[in-house]
């Protein structure tokens, strides 16, 4: 009896498989196409304006010291020249630091910015799979070498309708 009951479900263990729904889709495609991405992308555009306006203003006060340095470099006294040599090293110095800082909080803005987008857009897509009765749904942006769109099913527009997305 036990033999038999082990035959059936050998025979009908492989049937199994073959009944189990897989998904599909492009994540960042879908991500690209979120009301939330294009404004998290405008507000990174502004932060790195706002960078680079304010690096530009620097840059031209730099240059200006640079200018009165070297026309007055004949008529300087050697305590002087030091002094002024010593403002434009520090003046490049906080340059530097400044292109730095900003450089580590738009990093820290878009990685804030994109994890919360990210969340969303992943449980929309838990979401659609628990409702589609999906055992996976694999993310073909470059996660997965090869995903056969015969034996699963794209999932991108359910998702899209998930977020609202058109």
């Amino acid at each position: 009896m036990k033999k038999l009951v082990f035959a059936a479900i050998l025979a009908i263990a492989p049937l199994s498989v073959f009944s189990q729904k897989f998904g599909n889709l492009n994540v960042s495609e879908v991500v690209m196409l979120m009301p939330e991405y294009r404004a998290a992308d405008e507000e990174l555009q502004k932060l790195q304006t706002m960078y680079k306006e304010e690096l530009e203003y620097m840059k031209k006060e730099y240059d200006k010291k640079c200018d009165d340095y070297e026309a007055q470099y004949e008529n300087l006294s050697e305590d002087l020249r030091a002094r002024r040599e010593e403002e434009l090293a520090n003046s490049m110095k906080r340059m530097n630091e400044y292109v730095q800082d900003c450089d580590v909080k738009y990093q820290n803005k878009q990685m804030e910015l994109m994890n919360s987008i990210q969340e969303k857009a992943f449980k929309a897509i838990q979401s659609v799979g628990e409702e589609g009765g999906f055992v996976c749904i694999f993310d073909v942006s470059g996660a997965v070498p090869y995903v056969s769109t015969t034996l699963t099913t794209d999932v991108t527009e359910q998702v899209k309708a998930k977020l609202g997305i058109k």
